[in-house]
């Protein structure tokens, strides 16, 4: 009986370690199959918020070089917001942010927001600002949904909402750049915003 008692107790600690290895599998391959539910609906109205400001900021300038510079600054700006707000809303539920879906999610919007940097220097060099507008929501459309697909259900809808404002910019007038750029990056931020701070905890 005394030796059957010890080669238990020999055992025990790696039994222990085993369990918690697989503990430590089952959380990963739940952390990598749930959806990522930090995308922060107040960050997001506040961003809407902000594009706002620079809409006004931008149908009072005259250049069209300053009406890019400031909006590259909301964009700028826009990041930083949301990422602070992601961080605030994880760390509120106890969740980590820079979870496999939170990878997920960066790794599938920065390739458009890639290609819409190169395209914003292109259009630039070659005085093709009349396009801008329409790319750019286009192609945050775009990384939206594609990041949406490991979110919340409403976030790729946002991104097609996006690409629906992209085509009118596209294919609408010059004076009305300003006009869509409101409407998207301001209108639907807040409106998407709201119903993401209202259904899925703030």
């Amino acid at each position: 009986m005394t030796r059957v008692l010890k080669l238990h107790d020999d055992n025990a600690p790696e039994m222990h370690a085993r369990a918690m290895d697989n503990l430590r599998y089952i959380r990963e391959t739940m952390e990598a199959a749930a959806t990522f539910t930090a995308v922060s609906g107040w960050g997001t109205i506040f961003v809407g918020v902000t594009a706002i400001g620079a809409a006004v900021l931008a149908s009072i300038t005259h250049s069209t070089t300053r009406w890019m510079i400031i909006w590259l600054f909301e964009a700028a700006l826009s990041i930083a917001i949301s990422v602070y707000s992601m961080a605030i809303k994880s760390r509120a539920a106890r969740l980590p942010l820079w979870s496999e879906p939170a990878r997920k999610i960066v790794f599938s919007f920065a390739p458009p927001m890639m290609v819409g940097a190169l395209l914003t220097l292109l259009f630039y060099e070659h005085a093709m600002m009349r396009q801008l507008p329409g790319i750019w929501l286009l192609l945050y459309g775009v990384g939206v949904v594609a990041a949406g697909t490991f979110s919340v259900r409403i976030v790729p809808v946002m991104g097609f909402a996006f690409m629906m404002v992209g085509t009118v910019a596209l294919f609408s007038p010059p004076t009305w750049a300003t006009a869509c750029m409101a409407a998207g990056f301001g209108g639907l931020h807040i409106f998407f915003g709201a119903l993401i701070a209202r259904r899925h905890g703030g």
